[in-house]
């Protein structure tokens, strides 16, 4: 994967990719500042490890971000080529900024106090929030999704996989550091939200879906959905188990709005048809969303 991009500068796709890194690394730095380190929430990464340092020597939670970022940066780029652009060195520089500022201004009050489940939830979906901003730019934030490309390079392990052994690590450290067993069950909450908060920020909410029919009557269903919902379709060839008669198998991608009536329909032409229902978390074509609009984006 990589994240050097060829955007011209001042270009209206630049002016959006970096107002998108800075409205992201504030919205980040206000869910650590506001929400999980005054709980000493660790949610992995880069901050995680600072949250740490921050509780047990005071030194700045930014600024240990930054400290660690920086060598990860330059080992990434000596290992892993050029992958990582000016934009992930702007995101991780601005997002330490900006906890630091935050904090400074703010204090290391939690915005809701004697709370840490709440603050957990609302922390982990302005971390999604931010990261989701961040990545939809094209950027990363550094930290431990470097530390798990380059194991990922060395060991074969998935990048999922190398992700989530970091964070871990640095989970058990902050239950080590600090001998309380909530914070790594507070900060598994955080982690699951903000990944969950980073799919819906880089997918949207998904209203399509894409079904598979089988019926004998798929020359009327293929006229409704030609006709009446005015879609496109592709008829499978297919063949069944048991009786090992021909089938033809009907796929099509339509709206929410267009799977009640055509489910309507099917039922009205023929009730015994067996009808497969798949949440789509993404259609790009002609109908939907473009792919030019999708890379573009």
């Amino acid at each position: 994967m990589s994240f050097v991009t060829k955007e011209k500068i001042f270009s209206r796709k630049w002016l959006i990719s970096y107002s998108l890194i800075v409205l992201g690394a504030f919205i980040l730095a206000a869910g650590f500042v506001l929400f999980i380190t005054p709980y000493k929430i660790v949610p992995g990464g880069v901050y995680g490890i600072g949250i740490i340092l921050y509780h047990l020597t005071g030194i700045p939670v930014g600024l240990t971000g930054l400290a660690i970022n920086i060598p990860l940066f330059f080992i990434g780029i000596r290992v892993l080529g050029p992958r990582f652009g000016v934009k992930t060195v702007v995101g991780f520089v601005l997002v330490s900024f900006f906890i630091d500022g935050l904090t400074y201004l703010w204090g290391d009050v939690p915005l809701v106090e004697d709370d840490a489940l709440l603050s957990s939830i609302f922390g982990g979906v302005l971390l999604g929030l931010g990261l989701g901003l961040i990545f939809k730019s094209r950027a990363t934030s550094g930290g431990t999704s470097i530390v798990a490309m380059i194991v990922t390079r060395y060991t074969r392990m998935p990048l999922g996989q190398s992700l989530m052994l970091a964070d871990a690590v640095i989970v058990l450290f902050g239950l080590v550091s600090f001998g309380d067993w909530t914070i790594p069950l507070y900060s598994l909450i955080v982690i699951f939200i903000t990944g969950k908060v980073i799919d819906l920020v880089l997918e949207g909410v998904s209203y399509e879906k894409t079904l598979f029919i089988i019926s004998d009557k798929y020359e009327e269903i293929a006229q409704k959905i030609l006709v009446d919902l005015d879609r496109g379709g592709t008829f499978i060839e297919g063949k069944g188990m048991y009786k090992q008669d021909e089938k033809k198998i009907i796929f099509v991608n339509v709206t929410r709005r267009e799977l009640a009536i055509l489910q309507d329909f099917i039922n009205q032409v023929d009730p015994r048809a067996f009808v497969t229902v798949i949440e789509a978390s993404e259609i790009l074509g002609k109908g939907f969303k473009s792919l030019e609009e999708k890379v573009n984006d």
